[in-house]
């Protein structure tokens, strides 16, 4: 996926390949975290290597993912935190709304309905679905859960641009399935299974499993780093 930007960092109406990277659109929603807070605590203005160290970057890099959006900071002053978050917003379109459909509510379901950041962040959950009858009417959120059945009419009606599956891995394709033939091309994976779609669906997969085991990566060469050293 690419994000199309004009010249000041707007993003274009329709999408066109640009020279912006998938690493750099993966740290833009950093940026903007880290952002807000400093807003948060009254912070105006700030260096770039205030802000690379706060992201976790390094300010080179900070530098050159800043300027794919037009900013360059102000010599001496740095970047102004309000009109930065405006320029990174625009650009991964956070300044449209967008409706979310949550299929699957169990545990993780249930959680992620429950998350005020959505809501903060021009994401609002639209419908949960779920195809356990037990569930179905259960209020979640403010919300009262639907049956999968009615999916179709879901995504319809409340005009939902993304699609976040929550369910077993088994029923996850068919349900991806079912949002794309909606029309829905953006779908957030949380299911343990690698989904098939076609070129004009972006997938994006969450496996906490995966993250954890890279930690447990990381942790074994500190652990065999640490007893090299003695």
């Amino acid at each position: 996926m690419s994000v199309a930007v004009s010249g000041d960092g707007l993003p274009r109406q329709h999408a066109r390949r640009t020279s912006i990277s998938e690493a750099t659109v993966a740290r833009l929603p950093v940026y903007l975290r880290v952002l807000a807070g400093f807003a948060d605590g009254g912070i105006a203005t700030v260096s770039s290597e205030q802000l690379a160290v706060a992201a976790g970057v390094g300010p080179a890099k900070l530098r050159k993912d800043l300027s794919h959006l037009g900013s360059y900071g102000t010599r001496g002053v740095g970047y102004d935190v309000d009109y930065l978050i405006y320029q990174i917003s625009r650009v991964l379109g956070l300044t449209q709304h967008y409706s979310v459909v949550i299929v699957g509510v169990g545990n993780l379901g249930h959680a992620l309905a429950g998350y005020a950041g959505f809501g903060t962040r021009g994401f609002r959950v639209a419908a949960l679905v779920d195809a356990d009858p037990a569930r179905v009417g259960e209020t979640i959120a403010g919300l009262e859960v639907q049956h999968v059945d009615e999916l179709e009419t879901i995504v319809k009606e409340h005009e939902v641009s993304i699609g976040v599956i929550a369910t077993p891995a088994s029923a996850a394709q068919d349900v991806c399935d079912r949002l794309v033939a909606c029309g829905v091309t953006s779908v957030l994976n949380f299911a343990p299974v690698v989904l098939n779609v076609p070129e004009q669906v972006d997938v994006r997969k969450v496996d906490l499993s995966i993250e954890l085991q890279i930690l447990a990566f990381h942790e074994q060469r500190k652990s065999l780093s640490a007893q090299a050293a003695r």
